[in-house]
């Protein structure tokens, strides 16, 4: 009895041995669909839209330099088919592109089984603007996120929508005169607005909010004391012309500004005999 009982004992703790197994998963910061597993730090693409994706996490991340590797394309001329048309949908159709990318270049290299491709993004706006940008679902909600923006005295606010709608401009105009009136801001610089993309429904939208002030342009004219402009500015005097008398308080012409005078012609002696000259006395004509 007593060996029965150590088999039946051991069929059972064999038995229980896969209910006893775990799995686990690890998370990853990004897709293993576009990043290569063996190469670190280079994306994967199949097609037109996997570019795209590849370069939008380029650019959520401030990339500037980066590796693509992609697989299932003919020839070198579709690679630079696609590759233009992807850079060219980011920097115009996407909102972040829009916003942050101030160019892309990419240089293709046939290997094996796939073209490595050379990835370079310039921006104009820096990973901490990137990371401030927020989100929201409706231009409704940009009175709260101005109001908020104000109370922390930002000078800037980025603002990616998830719905515009076809008269997402006019509510945008309509809440900032609402909160500069209520803010009394109505008389300061007014706030530059900015939409990425500029055509078709933007999907983020920038505000700054202590733009510098407009150039109010050189001044006409400068006044004096009497009320009359003077010409040339503030403090000068205009000039005097040729055998005219210098304005009251200004300086006369220099000595080697003054006209010219015509040359004298010899005296006459009343008797109508020439002058002697150093060469003697000249023959009366006559």
């Amino acid at each position: 009895m007593k060996w029965i009982g150590l088999l039946l004992s051991v069929c059972l703790l064999a038995g229980c041995a896969p209910l006893l197994e775990r799995t686990y998963a690890t998370a990853e910061p990004h897709s293993s669909k576009f990043w290569e597993s063996e190469a670190a730090g280079t994306l994967r693409a199949e097609n037109h839209q996997d570019v795209v994706n590849d370069l939008l996490l380029l650019i959520g991340q401030h990339r500037e330099t980066a590796t693509l590797r992609l697989y299932n394309f003919e020839s070198d001329l579709t690679v630079a088919d696609t590759l233009e048309r992807a850079t060219t949908e980011i920097q115009q159709e996407t909102p972040m592109g829009a916003y942050a990318v101030e160019y892309i270049t990419a240089a293709s290299h046939a290997q094996r089984g796939y073209y490595e491709v050379a990835v370079r993004i310039s921006y104009r706006r820096t990973l901490e603007q990137l990371q401030a940008v927020v989100n929201a679902t409706s231009p409704e909600a940009l009175y709260s996120l101005l109001e908020a923006a104000l109370d922390e005295e930002k000078t800037e606010l980025a603002v990616r929508m998830g719905y515009w709608g076809e008269d997402g401009q006019t509510r945008v105009t309509d809440t900032m005169t609402q909160l500069r009136e209520e803010r009394e801001l109505a008389e300061t610089t007014p706030w530059v607005v900015n939409y990425y993309p500029d055509s078709g429904n933007p999907g983020l939208v920038e505000f700054l909010l202590d733009p510098p002030e407009e150039l109010s342009g050189e001044t006409d004219a400068a006044f004096g004391e009497d009320g009359e402009a003077l010409a040339g500015g503030e403090g000068e005097t205009p000039p005097a012309g040729d055998g005219e008398l210098a304005p009251e308080g200004g300086e006369a012409p220099a000595e080697d500004e003054q006209p010219e005078k015509a040359p004298e012609e010899p005296a006459q002696d009343p008797s109508g005999e020439p002058e002697e000259t150093p060469e003697g006395k000249t023959e009366k004509g006559g």
